[in-house]
């Protein structure tokens, strides 16, 4: 595993590593729902084992690139940490107080923060080709989460407003996850910088549990859903979430961050073929105007 991670530099042109990245990630939904651990705890787990398989490689062969982290570029990693578990927080928080279809859409709005922030920071071009792809993609994403409300299957959250908030948070903490990750990845290596920024974001997210009512349930846990756990490390989290990190020293943020776009189209793939849940017309047809805002994006380059 580590040698796929190693070589994948060399061996798979970008766009195709970012595709299995994308692919990888869409597992997540599946593992996250077969999983009965609280939310809170399957993020707090995955992160952890990703950490866990991917640190013996930082500290032995890529000991050297460590001690040459300057002192900005650790505090960014640092920082870059705590802006994914606030991802992961806020977004799962969004669920208990508004609605699914309101709260995924809020949150796949960071295509549109990352472009903002690209082209602000970065000073990456962004094309109008590029802002319709984006566009595209978006209306794509409004459509498949709010194809619930056409058959009345959606409801009224507690306290929708509040809710919608936090779902824009974890949007914007998404977007600077990307813009950091494709700041830093231009002159640090993938290995290394991961390992600090998932170990920052386990530390974040332990804390949460335990400041939480999760915390009676750290451990007590039947066998399947330690495989549940090490396999969200596995896919989403190294398959996944790392070669997406690896894919933004060579791919634009934007491109990239359109791109995850496509992962409710692939766990709605899988959702259908593994758990048999057969998606709604709105749900297909926006699952196709996604894909398309993806390609126009990426064909933007």
């Amino acid at each position: 595993m580590f040698h796929v991670v190693e070589r994948v530099e060399d061996e798979v042109p970008p766009m195709v590593a970012l595709a299995v990245a994308i692919v990888a990630v869409s597992t997540s939904a599946i593992l996250i729902e077969l999983s009965d651990a609280p939310s809170i705890i399957k993020a707090f787990y995955r992160v952890l084992f990703t950490t866990l398989l991917l640190a013996p490689l930082a500290v032995t062969r890529y000991r050297a690139d460590l001690r040459t982290f300057s002192r900005r570029d650790f505090l960014i990693a640092i920082v870059t940490g705590g802006a994914l578990a606030c991802h992961f927080v806020t977004w799962f928080e969004s669920l208990e107080w508004t609605t699914v279809a309101a709260s995924v859409t809020l949150v796949q709005s960071q295509p549109l923060f990352v472009a903002f922030g690209a082209w602000a920071l970065l000073d990456e071009r962004v094309t109008r080709r590029t802002m319709v792809g984006i566009l595209v993609a978006l209306v794509g994403m409004v459509a498949m989460s709010f194809g619930g409300l056409l058959s009345g299957a959606a409801v009224t959250g507690d306290n929708p407003l509040y809710g919608n908030a936090l779902a824009v948070v974890g949007a914007i903490a998404a977007a600077g996850y990307v813009l950091a990750g494709r700041s830093l990845r231009q002159r640090v290596s993938l290995v290394p910088y991961v390992t600090v920024v998932y170990g920052v974001c386990t530390v974040v997210l332990f804390g949460v549990a335990l400041a939480g009512d999760a915390t009676v349930a750290l451990t007590a846990y039947r066998p399947t859903e330690w495989l549940l756990f090490l396999g969200m490390a596995v896919g989403p989290g190294i398959f996944g979430h790392t070669v997406i990190n690896w894919a933004l020293k060579y791919v634009e943020s934007s491109v990239v961050s359109v791109s995850l776009l496509g992962e409710p189209v692939g766990s709605t793939l899988l959702a259908l073929a593994i758990l048999g849940e057969v998606p709604g017309i709105a749900t297909v047809l926006g699952g196709f105007v996604v894909l398309s805002g993806i390609y126009v994006t990426s064909t933007a380059r």
